[in-house]
């Protein structure tokens, strides 16, 4: 009997949260602070945490870090939220760290975008589909980036492999999330606004029921107020929210989205919840730039 992974798919359709990864001075993970910070996300409110995403600065840690990560996300998140492990590399890797994230009691796997400087669209299906396959008990959400890909592709992929159950579409183009949704099949997967809440209200209009967000670690209310406002069709609501967030996402995507973490980090560095640090190849915020950073985050605590 296939599974319907329907307590999987609510978490989607939610704010998926996804933490940052805080070191100590010496540059290890600091597992104390990891900890506080993902127990202040359970406590805002937060049901879904995606461990080894972007904003934990997947592609900077080592393998054993990596398992760290996702450990102690399991272990925090308990029967509070859900947890949708990041993993990716080289297929090997990937299913090595699919299995061991099943085996630490996460129901779901977010694959990242295969890094290769040449991806076909059948070699994308062949890809997801190894790693789903090496785990028919988790739920699978590709993480796509790549506005080349059509969405037949991952229909294709649907089909054979039921336990790929939603997606986190990151492609920076309202009407072509549209477009792929509607080919890959709207009502086949859960569908995630992976920019974040800057184009969730958009992604929404055209069948999104959730967004990621590297926000929510700085303030969980924002995060989740917008959250409300979409869930009810309240795009004025929506929008408020939106220029609240504004011009803290622009000094995230500046440059490329140079500073993303960064600008995440030196929040909650101004807050007190953890240091700055953050690994190359990104860099601190240079001192300049983090009075403006503070104040915005000191305003959301008010």
């Amino acid at each position: 009997m296939t599974r319907s992974f329907e307590t999987e798919k609510a978490a989607l359709a939610d704010v998926v949260a996804i933490p940052v990864t805080p070191f100590a001075e010496d540059g290890s993970l600091d597992t104390a602070a990891h900890r506080a910070l993902l127990r202040r996300l359970l406590d805002g409110g937060v049901r879904t945490l995606t461990p080894n995403g972007n904003t934990g600065e997947f592609y900077a840690l080592t393998p054993e870090e990596r398992r760290l990560v996702t450990e102690v996300t399991v272990e925090e998140a308990g029967d509070r939220a859900a947890v949708l492990v990041g993993v990716g590399h080289d297929v090997p890797t990937a299913v090595t760290a699919a299995r061991h994230a099943r085996d630490a009691g996460a129901g779901m796997l977010m694959v990242h975008q295969p890094v290769h400087p040449y991806v076909s669209e059948g070699g994308w299906v062949d890809y997801h589909r190894a790693i789903a396959e090496a785990v028919p008990e988790l739920g699978i959400v590709p993480y796509i980036r790549n506005p080349l890909l059509g969405g037949e592709r991952l229909a294709e992929l649907g089909a054979a492999c039921p336990n790929v159950i939603g997606v986190k579409y990151a492609v920076p183009d309202a009407s072509r999330f549209a477009g792929f949704a509607r080919d890959a099949g709207l009502d086949r997967f859960v569908w995630v606004a992976g920019l974040a809440e800057p184009y969730a209200p958009s992604y929404f209009a055209s069948g999104a029921t959730g967004f990621t967000s590297g926000l929510v670690n700085v303030a969980p209310s924002v995060s989740l107020e917008m959250l409300t406002a979409l869930r009810a069709g309240d795009y004025p609501a929506a929008m408020k929210v939106w220029e609240q967030i504004r011009r803290f996402e622009e000094l995230r995507a500046a440059n490329s989205s140079a500073d993303n973490v960064t600008v995440v980090k030196e929040a909650l560095a101004a807050l007190g919840l953890c240091r700055r640090d953050i690994r190359p190849p990104s860099r601190e915020l240079p001192e300049g730039n983090r009075a403006e950073v503070a104040a915005i985050a000191a305003g959301w605590q008010a």
